[in-house]
Formats: structure tokens, C-alpha cells, sequence
């Protein structure tokens, strides 16, 4: 399905989160749709990137039911384990002393918040998306962010995307996960496993499989260098490019309430956390779906 084609004959009340992308889709019960609805909800989500349905109140399994109709579920996450009885499904416990501080200690993250990235772009072949449960939502704060990497890169100067074609991206995950990996003994990723993360490259701008449209595809949370560049140059160009990427006409924000689902393009997005919620509860649950290699 490319963006020229006709969307399919099915009436969807969608409202646009802002100018290129975000949307609601109201008046689905996802645990019931049709082939012909999954089309069009396929069709908004390649548009606007990231889509919500609010009040869904999914269970694991409902959840992966799903995440299955838009692709092939892969593990929860490579290094972390998935919750037990379902290891497609990955849970993050935001809340002050989370649950990845308290089993892992100090080799993970004891902030509330996350910031910007593009999930698991240190293997060679990243997530094609990411399905979203709000399981437990603060009062206030904990809003996720995203921000559309193919209006990114079509706002940069004709000379730069020239430039940006012809380079490659080094992306690993070394600094944020080999402490966990070397603890838990052993990750798996797409059924095979490993026990130590090695660098992957990629370029730096990607067409997108289903669109044809051109992404920017370099992230704060995992990119680590320009191969082709010097590592002052490599580091100066990121630096513009990172904050580029998530100014405010490239970006939407959504806040949660209990059983809201979130669906994102992974292959054109990147994403944060809004660690603003104090010390309040915030757990979330996430199915991601196998990917392809960026080219």
C-alpha cells in the first residue's frame, strides 16, 4: 500500500493531533476488526505515524491479538525479558525506583523519563512498530512524544538531504543495555540469541518499505557516529540533526489515560518519555513487530 492509493471504503472517525502527525481514531473496539478496517487503520497510521485509540482496556493476550493483525510480533525487547507467560510483551514500571533499577541496580536507568529515540535501531533489522498499553497512568505528566522523521528530513535544505544520502549511521546499543546483558547472561532478537551487542550500520536516510517516502533515520538514544565523517564533524552534524529532528512543527504529544493503545511507525518516528510525573505510578506495557533492514 503506497500513499497514492485510494484509502479503503471504510469510514473512520480520525482527528488530527497536528499538522503532519498524530491521529485519534475513535469508535473501534480493537479487539473487532475487520480485514477491510485493518486496511484503513493502516492506511491512517502510514499518514500520520502514530495513532491512538482511547479506553481499549486490552489484556496481554488481546494486546498481541492486536498487534498481529499489522505484522509478526518479535520479542519484547532483545536484552530485558518480557513479562512471564508472554515474552512478546515488554513492561517498563516508571515508577520511582522502577522495576528495571530494582533488579538490575545500577547498569539501568533510574530516571522517570526516557529520551528521544527510535526503538532497537542497534540490531540490523529494527521494529516495524510499536503497540502501546497504558496500564497505570499518572494524574499529570508522563506524556510520550513523538516526532515524524519524513517531515524531519523534508525540511532541510535541498544541499544537506543531498549530503545526508550519501552517509552511514553506526548505531549501537552498548552503553544502554550490554551492562543488563552481561547480568541476564544471554538477549534474543527474531528467535536467535546473543551475548554481547555489537555495532550495526544503516544509513542515514532510509526509504520507507510501504511509502517510498525518505527518512531521516539517525536517533540521540542509539547513533553513535558518522562512519564516513571525522568524529568532530560526525559529532557537530548529529548534534544538528538530534535537535532538528524533534523541534516543535515535527513533533505531537499525547497523554495517557488507563487503556489507551498507541501504534507508531518505528521505521519513521522517534519517541520520549516526559519524566514530569513525580512520583506517582506509571506502567505501560509494549508489543513490538518484527522490521526489516533499513535501506
Amino acid at each position: 500500500m503506497t500513499l497514492t492509493e485510494p484509502r479503503p471504503d471504510v469510514q473512520l472517525d480520525v482527528r488530527y493531533l497536528s499538522g503532519t502527525i498524530g491521529a485519534e481514531i475513535a469508535g473501534l473496539d480493537v479487539r473487532n476488526l475487520d480485514e477491510a478496517t485493518v486496511a484503513a487503520v493502516r492506511q491512517v497510521w502510514l499518514e500520520r505515524r502514530v495513532v491512538f485509540f482511547r479506553g481499549q482496556h486490552l489484556d496481554p493476550a488481546e494486546h498481541l491479538a492486536f498487534a498481529r493483525l499489522f505484522g509478526e510480533p518479535t520479542e519484547g525487547h532483545p536484552v530485558i525479558p518480557g513479562v512471564k507467560d508472554n515474552p512478546e510483551v515488554f513492561e517498563i514500571d516508571y515508577t520511582a525506583a522502577g522495576e528495571l533499577y530494582a533488579t538490575y541496580g545500577d547498569v539501568a536507568s533510574y530516571e522517570r523519563g526516557v529520551s528521544w529515540h527510535t526503538d532497537v535501531t542497534f540490531v540490523k533489522r529494527p521494529p516495524l512498530g510499536s503497540i502501546l498499553r497504558a496500564v497505570v497512568v499518572p494524574e499529570f505528566g508522563g506524556d510520550t512524544l513523538f516526532s515524524d522523521q519524513v517531515a524531519a528530513f523534508k525540511s532541510l535544505s535541498p544541499a544537506l538531504q543531498d549530503f545526508l544520502r550519501t552517509l552511514t549511521a553506526v548505531h549501537d546499543g552498548k552503553r544502554q543495555f550490554q551492562g543488563i546483558l552481561d547480568l541476564v547472561g544471554e538477549g534474543t532478537w527474531e528467535g536467535e540469541t546473543f551475548t554481547a551487542l555489537e555495532p550495526v550500520e544503516h544509513p542515514v536516510v532510509r526509504t520507507h518499505p510501504e511509502t517510498g517516502e525518505e527518512v531521516l533515520f539517525v536517533n540521540p538514544g542509539f547513533t553513535s557516529r558518522i562512519k564516513e565523517l571525522t568524529l568532530n564533524e560526525s559529532d557537530a552534524l548529529l548534534a544538528y540533526l538530534h535537535a532538528h529532528s524533534v523541534k516543535p512543527e515535527h513533533t505531537v504529544r499525547h497523554h495517557w489515560t488507563a487503556g489507551d493503545i498507541g501504534f507508531w511507525d518505528n521505521r519513521s518516528t522517534q519517541h520520549a518519555v516526559s519524566g514530569d510525573f513525580g512520583g506517582q505510578h506509571r506502567v505501560i506495557q509494549r508489543v513490538t513487530l518484527r522490521g526489516d533492514e533499513p535501506r
